[in-house]
């Protein structure tokens, strides 16, 4: 096994594992084994989400690693997220209890906001995983819904366990793909602080001042698509398919080189290094395994400005870009 991954110290409290296994679409068929896999290899940290639809094949791959004896329920870190059509009070509970009978592990460690729009409430029964559209064809574009941010976040506030709050069944909470004005307006009423902060975040989009904002806060930082256009080629995102591929940049190609290290590995170790959760996949038990081991070298300062030097601010997950679903970030 991998040595103990380094943890960050949320703000409530709890450590969260710096790396971590992403089951964004992983499978629904094959996620129980993967999920399963990666806790073999070392994996603690598993990030999902209602709207990835595979929480319950996750938590299956945990249960079965618990059993066994690899790992106790509270080695696991799990993250999951709530959807946009579920932002109003008590859909927010409705879903959030739902997703956590999913995972089947009693409770959440970390819960986010996944994205700060709130969209028109679709039943369970009519469509489990709306995504952005009101149709299983998904042609008809959900309707925004007039729901303050500050409702959802007191009724995620009061999801936490505590001590008044004896049947919560979430650990910590926080928020995803929101911006610096976001997050000082959330900060002003917040009586829970938010923990985490999960953005896009790799060389195309580095985000410093958003990144700085959020350390600054006590708020942890973790970096979704670290590769930045791998993960949305199989999407047919064109900006994807046309931009250089990170991994093959002069300078991600030659740091790798001269550390001996894949520019996977670098690529991650340049957020971790920043104190940045990272939340890589891979359907490669050797690429896992180098993912897992990215803090086991360090980068220079002028190697760490090298790659931050890339920045062109190009965004790849754009709900604008979802046909004609115009939801502009």
């Amino acid at each position: 096994m991998a040595a103990k991954t380094p943890t960050v110290k949320l703000a409530s409290g709890y450590d969260m594992p710096l790396v971590g296994f992403g089951i964004w679409k992983v499978p629904r068929d094959v996620c129980a084994d993967q999920v399963y896999n990666a806790i073999k290899l070392g994996y603690r940290h598993i990030d999902g989400a209602w709207d990835y639809t595979n929480s319950a094949e996750a938590g299956q791959g945990v249960r079965r690693a618990i059993e066994e004896g690899i790992v106790k329920r509270e080695d696991m870190f799990i993250t999951s997220k709530l959807w946009n059509n579920y932002h109003a009070r008590e859909h927010a509970f409705e879903m959030a209890k739902l997703e956590n009978e999913a995972w089947g592990l009693g409770y959440l460690d970390l819960f986010l906001i996944h994205f700060p729009i709130a969209l028109k409430f679709i039943p369970f029964d009519e469509i489990r995983y709306p995504c952005f559209w009101t149709d299983k064809e998904q042609t008809k574009v959900t309707p925004l819904a007039k729901v303050p941010i500050a409702e959802t976040w007191k009724a995620l506030e009061d999801m936490v366990q505590t001590k008044e709050n004896p049947n919560g069944f979430v650990k910590s909470i926080g928020v995803s793909n929101f911006h610096t004005q976001l997050l000082y307006d959330l900060l002003s009423y917040a009586k829970i602080q938010p923990s985490v902060l999960q953005i896009e975040h790799h060389p195309y989009l580095t985000q410093p001042d958003l990144i700085a904002m959020a350390q600054e806060n006590n708020i942890a930082v973790t970096g979704y698509s670290t590769f930045g256009p791998q993960s949305f080629i199989e999407l047919g995102n064109a900006t994807a398919k046309e931009i250089k591929p990170l991994f093959e940049t002069d300078a991600v190609k030659s740091i790798a080189a001269k550390h001996g290290k894949s520019p996977g590995q670098v690529l991650l170790r340049w957020c971790t290094q920043r104190n940045i959760i990272v939340i890589p996949k891979s359907n490669s038990v050797e690429r896992l395994k180098q993912n897992l081991e990215c803090c086991s070298f360090d980068l220079s300062e002028d190697e760490i400005k090298q790659i931050s030097s890339l920045n062109i601010g190009l965004r790849f997950n754009n709900p604008s870009t979802l046909g004609s679903a115009r939801i502009f970030p």
